[in-house]
Order: C-alpha cells, then sequence, then structure tokens
C-alpha cells in the first residue's frame, strides 16, 4: 500500500519555513470538516484545512509550515487502521491539505480523520470505485448545484444523507461572489470578494455550515465550477464589467486558488496563477464514466452584449450569436470529450456541466428569444457535441447541470427547431440549492408549447437531482425541500423519470 501525502505546496519546496508537529494553535484547527474526492479503484483524494479562526485572514494560525497526521481505516471505529501518514500543511496554500491516497481495495468504504497540534479531525466517510472492468449493479449519485449562502439554509445536503449515495456531483456555485436576492436568512457578512483573502473568507464561511459539511463526510465528491465562484457572468479573461483582461485575469488567480484550497481535489487540479485545469473524468467500473467539464475558463465572450457590459443577455436578433467560431468549451476540452466518448467502455456516459444545454426559446409565440450566458448563446458549439452524438453514438449520453435555479427534463436534438430531428441524448438540471428563481411559474408554463422537446420545467422549489443508474435504466429523482428558510425543512420527489439503456429521451417513471 501507498499514499502520496501532499500538502497544498505543489508551487513551492517543502522545506521553505519551519515544520512544526507540534504547534500552538488558538482553537480547534479542524473548523471546515473534512472531505474526499475523485475515487479510482484503488485510492481517493482526502482534504481538511486547518483554521482555528476560519473567518479572519489566515485563519487563526501561525505562518508556519504544520505537520498533519492521517489515517485511513476499514472500519468507522477507525479501529483497522490500513495507511497512515504525514502530510504538510502551508501558510501559502491556507494550512489546507490534499493526501493522495492509494493501494487501497477496489469498490468498498474506508473511514478516515487528520490530527494536528494535539486536535483530532471528524471522521470522514469514502469509497473507491470497482475495478475498471468489473461488472456493478448500480450507481447512485447526487448532482448538486447554486448555494447562495445567504438566501436559505442549506438543508438538501441533509436529505442527501439518508440517500444511501455513491458519490455527489456539485456542477457549479459552490459560493456566491455576490449578494442578491430577497428576505435573506443569513449574511455574508463581507463585501464582494476580489483578492486572496477575500475569496479564502468566503469559502470558508460557506465550509462552515454544518449540512455542507456533514455531506462532504459522508461521500467522496467530484466537482466543476461555474462563474460565482469567480465572478457572475465571466467569460474566459472577460469581467462582467470589462476590468482591464490582466486585472481580472489577477482576480481570477486569486478565486482559483482559493477554489483549489477548499475542495478535495487532486494534484493535476492544482492553480498557476489563472489558470487550472479542472475537466476530468471518473469512472465506475463499466457501469458508468462522468465526463466533468469547464464551461467558464475557455469559452469566447457572450455574443451580443449590452452596450458598456460584459456577459449575458437576452436577445431576438443577434446574427453574432450563430457564429461557428463560437466556443463554450474551447477546442482543446472539446476534442478531450470526443475522444474519451470514442474511447468509453461504460454503459452510460454522464456529461457533467454547468447550465441548461436544450434549446430554450424564451418569447411565447412567434419570434424566438434567448439568453446567451447558456448553451443558446453558442448554438454552433452546442450542434457540434450533438452531432457528435448522433453520429458516433456513444453509449446512453445523460448530460446533467445546473445554474438556473431550476428542473428542467429534456430530449435533446440537433436541429431543436425541426420535430423530425432524432433525440440523440437526455438531460436533466438541477434546481438550485437556495438560490432563488426569479421567474413566476406560470411564465415558465408559458414557454413549452414553444419547446416541445422540453418534458419538465419547474422552479418552484429548491433541492437537488437524485439519480440511480444500473444497467437496464436510469431512473432520476427531482428531489425538493419544503423551504430553505428553515434548517430542517421536509423534502419531498417533485417527479420522476427513466432513461432506458439504448432509448434516449425520458419518460416519466
Amino acid at each position: 500500500m501507498s499514499a502520496l501525502a501532499l500538502g497544498t505546496s505543489q508551487l513551492a519546496p517543502l522545506g521553505v519555513g519551519r515544520v512544526s508537529a507540534q504547534p500552538k494553535l488558538s482553537a480547534h484547527p479542524f473548523t471546515l470538516g473534512v472531505a474526499s474526492g475523485y475515487p479510482t479503484p484503488t485510492g481517493v483524494a482526502l482534504w481538511t484545512r486547518l483554521a482555528p479562526a476560519p473567518l479572519v485572514p489566515g485563519g487563526g494560525m501561525p505562518p508556519e509550515v504544520v505537520a498533519v497526521e492521517w489515517e485511513v481505516a476499514s472500519d468507522e471505529r477507525m479501529g483497522q487502521i490500513v495507511q497512515r501518514g504525514t502530510a504538510s500543511a502551508e501558510p501559502s496554500f491556507a494550512h489546507a491539505v490534499h493526501v493522495e491516497v492509494d493501494g487501497l481495495d477496489a469498490g468498498r468504504w474506508y473511514w478516515y480523520r487528520f490530527r494536528a497540534g494535539g486536535e483530532v479531525s471528524a471522521i470522514g466517510r469514502t469509497r473507491t470505485t470497482p475495478a475498471a472492468n468489473g461488472g456493478v449493479d448500480r450507481l447512485r449519485v447526487a448532482v448538486a448545484s447554486c448555494q447562495q449562502y445567504e438566501q436559505g439554509f442549506f438543508t438538501a445536503y441533509r436529505h442527501m444523507l439518508a440517500d444511501d449515495l455513491d458519490m455527489v456531483i456539485h456542477v457549479g456555485d459552490y459560493i456566491y461572489e455576490s449578494s442578491w436576492g430577497r428576505d435573506h436568512v443569513r449574511t455574508h457578512g463581507a463585501p464582494e470578494p476580489h483578492t486572496l483573502d477575500d475569496y479564502r473568507i468566503r469559502h470558508a464561511l460557506y465550509k462552515g455550515d454544518p449540512d455542507l459539511q456533514a455531506a462532504h463526510a459522508a461521500y467522496p465528491w467530484v466537482l466543476t465550477w461555474d462563474d460565482h465562484e469567480v465572478q457572475n457572468d465571466y467569460a474566459n479573461d472577460r469581467s462582467e464589467d470589462l476590468h482591464a483582461p490582466e486585472w481580472f485575469l489577477q482576480r481570477r488567480a486569486a478565486a482559483y486558488k482559493a477554489y483549489y484550497e477548499h475542495m478535495p481535489l487532486r494534484r493535476q487540479m492544482v492553480p498557476f496563477g489563472p489558470h487550472m485545469r479542472i475537466f476530468t473524468r471518473v469512472s465506475f467500473g463499466r457501469l458508468a464514466q462522468i465526463h466533468l467539464l469547464d464551461d467558464r475558463q475557455y469559452r469566447s465572450p457572450q455574443p451580443c452584449a449590452a452596450p458598456g457590459r460584459g456577459g449575458a443577455n437576452v436577445v431576438e436578433d443577434c446574427a453574432e450569436r450563430l457564429d461557428p467560431r463560437l466556443t463554450m468549451l474551447g477546442g482543446a476540452q472539446e476534442s478531450w470529450l470526443q475522444a474519451g466518448l470514442d474511447r468509453s467502455p461504460a454503459r452510460w456516459n454522464v456529461l457533467a456541466q454547468q447550465t441548461l444545454m436544450a434549446q430554450l426559446d424564451r418569447k411565447p409565440g412567434p419570434g424566438q428569444l434567448f439568453w446567451t450566458d447558456g448553451w443558446d448563446g453558442y448554438p454552433a458549439a452546442r450542434r457540434r457535441l450533438l452531432d457528435y452524438l448522433g453520429r458516433r453514438k456513444p453509449a446512453n449520453p445523460i448530460v446533467v447541470g445546473g445554474d438556473v435555479h431550476s428542473f428542467w427534463v429534456t430530449d435533446l436534438k440537433a436541429d431543436f427547431d425541426d420535430p423530425r430531428s432524432p433525440v440523440v441524448g437526455t438531460e436533466f438540471v438541477g434546481t438550485s440549492i437556495t438560490s432563488q428563481f426569479r421567474r413566476r411559474q406560470e411564465e415558465v408554463d408559458a414557454l413549452l408549447a414553444d419547446n416541445p422537446h422540453i418534458k419538465l420545467a419547474n422552479g418552484a422549489r429548491r433541492g437537488y437531482l437524485r439519480m440511480e443508474i444500473t444497467p437496464a435504466r436510469l431512473r432520476a429523482d427531482l428531489r425538493t425541500v419544503r423551504g430553505v428558510a428553515r434548517p430542517r425543512a421536509e423534502a419531498d420527489t417533485l417527479a420522476s423519470f427513466v432513461v432506458e439503456d439504448g432509448r434516449p429521451g425520458a419518460v416519466r417513471g
């Protein structure tokens, strides 16, 4: 058995500063919990951050490298330790720790914890994935997104604990840089972040939520980001406010580094300035392969922006929108995705990305109106992907997304304006954990007649998407909480849909 035990110092040598095995800590350092992610058949990434005072610059830690012990056990009481080691928590990376454990058995649960300064963390639970060529009967995942801290409690995560999941997929807006909306139940307590310390404190605020901590400790996670981890509606190096690109990229670098410091990511994702590769794949035996995509870092600026602004617009006549050179994923990521789908041995291929992929004509009756921050701003890029799915036919493509604070179940077609265009994939978009939906449901209902490929659209409640995948079918449950102003609100299933193996398109289950 072996493990690659690393602090977050991949950009600086471990020898910088004095390593303290018994630092003088002002309080319990594991205030932000523990987490795991990106499992393989033989290992998993483990995370924690030392922060006795998480909401102040430096997290209340001394400016020195701290030795952090870690243990992995085969039982929940931590009686049968199978691996242990020591990692370095460095001040240059906010005393965060990433440990890449290897040499574990495939397809089983493990438990883990950390020690530092005489203190012990909570015990987390994680699991490895089945062997690459192994038969698998079931994969159960939750898809989460859009958790604006001020607008509600993260109650949905409490309900995930009872769902018997194998993994959580987060598809963006893990934090919000902005304060907006109505009827706030708690506060960010700080202005919009711009510096590295600002973003660290914002992440620490969110990580302090007990339900979010519990979900991280219960299951391994895989994640991608959307815009609010940096700034609303940013596109590559263009900010919503049209700041100078060199200035905005420095802000993006601060946001990306803080994101890395607070997530259970692998070493390959360490940021280099404003650049950080997070698109990757996670396989679950031969049953499912999850392709995690990044549609922010490499995209073209949104077409037909409002005068003097960057970001989204709602447009009716916008020739620029049809430019075939526009991209959501960037050419390299598009090629990577198609090559991976070509080689995938999995029965189900899940494309985890940020937003609604299906076309949505937002104008009832004659004419068409489109929102440019989503795939409707990049129809040629969408057509390239959906044409590929129809031509190459990778097994059971399922697209999942978030961003729009509402549930959507759609048939994906190369040409949404042609009723005869065949269905090439199925899409499920989950509603938000807390973020408010700004339209009335009757307004959404009025759009369905002009969008016959949409089978459900509902933004009435907050919640998450739960999916169970077997060799024969995928079942998606649209889970909602009865309110986010109460931390213990009950949960219901709004609707369930089934996709049969080899038959794209969801039917009510």
